[in-house]
């Protein structure tokens, strides 16, 4: 296996020693794109949010931080990322204002109507099924709550030559723009807004309930 698809397959699903380097790295490599994304909904302190697919945990920690009347979950269904999310979030963690478990974006484990914000990041083209998890995050969010998919991997960007080489390694879901804005609006979302950094190469799909 080369080391691209070995570095996918851990991005995917982080296990073992090069599971717990590529968490540590999304946290890194994931921040300014992170920030980019969350200017484009507004954000009040008593939020309750869920990032899907939380990874090394620092989207987590940027939302508790942010969030500070509210409560933050995270989760993500690889053992080592769930570890590393919830040492990174130790502190927050104590105070319950931030949980971490372990669980997939097709069964989420929460009841319906509980998030004002879900976020992920980096993360939806590895979904099972694209279109049915986008369904049962819709069932968690609170009526007017917000979802947001943020990342670097879509069609007809700057970096397509380089992107469609990680997709076909990676076997990840690729969309253009406006596949996103249709593929939202069709599972059900409304206001529905794609935000694109050409330059940078990063991508941010809002909708809400």
């Amino acid at each position: 296996m080369s080391f691209i698809c070995k570095l996918l397959k851990q991005c995917r699903k982080p296990s073992g020693l090069f599971g717990r380097i590529v968490a540590r790295g999304m946290n890194l490599n994931h921040a300014s794109m992170t920030r980019w994304g969350l200017e484009h909904v507004n954000l009040r302190e008593d939020m309750v949010a869920l990032d899907i697919g939380c990874g090394g945990g620092g989207t987590v920690y940027r939302l508790a931080s942010i969030l500070i009347l509210g409560k933050v979950y995270g989760i993500d269904y690889s053992k080592e990322s769930v570890k590393m999310s919830q040492k990174v979030n130790l502190d927050n963690i104590s105070k319950e204002r931030v949980d971490i478990r372990q669980g997939s974006v097709s069964e989420l484990p929460f009841q319906d109507d509980m998030f004002d914000l879900i976020t992920a990041v980096e993360t939806h083209y590895f979904w099972p099924d694209l279109t049915a998890d986008l369904r049962e995050i819709l069932r968690v969010l609170k009526p007017l709550g917000i979802m947001m998919m943020i990342g670097g991997e879509y069609k007809g960007g700057k970096f397509d030559q380089r992107n469609e080489k990680w997709v076909e390694y990676g076997n990840m879901t690729y969309l253009t723009i406006n596949e996103h804005r249709k593929l939202l609006e069709k599972v059900g979302y409304k206001n529905v807004c794609i935000h694109e950094d050409y330059e940078r190469g990063w991508m941010c799909a809002v909708g809400q309930k």
